[in-house]
């Protein structure tokens, strides 16, 4: 590795449905977060690896930052609070096609609160969705002024907030981002192989997909009250995987929309979870999805750990 080697842990943060997991996957060329158009997508860290020549940057992405109404959202705000103080560097991307939210405004506090702390590591601003921008750079540079203008000590005269334009999906200032990144990285060696990109289980990821799934295919309520469990993976060949998982959901009546009439949407569910999950594998995958209802289960801390989101203390 060369002499100026670079690696370190960047925390990307944000409110619910700014990009947050396009970007991730985007930057690490596969697919590892799943994605939806539905806020509070992502409900744990989820960790992704960029190696360079030069650079190995662990990105963490992490739970949209909101207002909590039950348990599991209170697991989340944890989460991401505590990985952006464990962090080398913080990413905080935004929507630059709004201004900014309420949501925004909560981070913007909670960001003035660790920087009074000194545990606020250093921050880069991402304004996101340059694709769909409508206005010249003037307007662009206003629109990310506003997002600046949360962070109260910054008109306090320290050093100025770092900022970039780009676009998770379509990959435009991606580059610049990341060079970005590594200058404000530490010196410092690989801590995993050039050739991992996650420290996920494959069968955290296999349960996310079919979640995903069910993210897309379900409206209204129904998707924030599902988890899933993947309850057996066996390999039976080398080309055949055998997987039964369990989609949980609060409610008899969600049952029923998730099965359909007649079975009609657990088996489409089943279906375009299948191929994704056989681009990942790379065999053919027999995959058996089973329903049950757990009560309120987002509000109960006991079923949160059954669950694997291991509520903080």
């Amino acid at each position: 590795m060369p002499a100026d080697h670079r690696s370190g842990f960047v925390a990307v943060i944000g409110r619910p449905n700014v990009g947050k997991s396009t970007l991730f996957n985007r930057l690490l060329g596969q697919k590892i977060a799943i994605t939806s158009p539905k806020p509070q997508t992502t409900r744990d860290q989820v960790l992704g690896i960029l190696t360079r020549e030069d650079t190995q940057i662990i990105f963490l992405d992490t739970p949209g930052i909101h207002q909590p109404r039950h348990k599991l959202g209170e697991y989340m705000v944890t989460v991401a609070t505590e990985t952006i103080e464990d962090a080398d560097v913080v990413l905080w991307l935004v929507d630059i096609n709004v201004p900014p939210t309420e949501e925004d405004q909560q981070i913007g506090t909670l960001l003035h609160q660790l920087q009074q702390k000194g545990t606020l590591p250093p921050l880069v601003l991402g304004g996101n969705k340059l694709d769909l921008f409508q206005g010249d750079e003037g307007a662009l540079a206003v629109r990310l002024d506003a997002y600046a203008s949360l962070l109260p000590w910054l008109a306090q005269g320290e050093e100025p907030l770092r900022r970039v334009a780009l676009s998770a999906l379509t990959g435009a200032g991606v580059d610049e981002l990341v060079a970005l990144l590594r200058e404000l990285l530490p010196l410092g060696p690989r801590y995993y192989p050039a050739d991992q990109v996650t420290d996920l289980q494959t069968r955290f990821i296999v349960a996310e997909l079919i979640r995903e799934r069910a993210l897309h295919l379900l409206q209204q309520e129904v998707p924030h009250s599902i988890a899933v469990v993947v309850d057996e993976f066996v390999p039976r060949s080398e080309n055949l995987t055998y997987i039964s998982a369990v989609i949980y959901v609060e409610r008899p009546s969600q049952k029923g929309i998730v099965l359909g009439e007649g079975g009609r949407m657990i088996r489409r569910i089943g279906q375009e979870a299948r191929r994704e999950i056989e681009e990942l594998l790379g065999t053919r995958v027999y995959l058996e999805l089973w329903v049950k209802v757990w009560e309120k289960w987002r509000r109960r801390e006991n079923m949160l750990r059954r669950l694997g989101y291991a509520t903080r203390s």
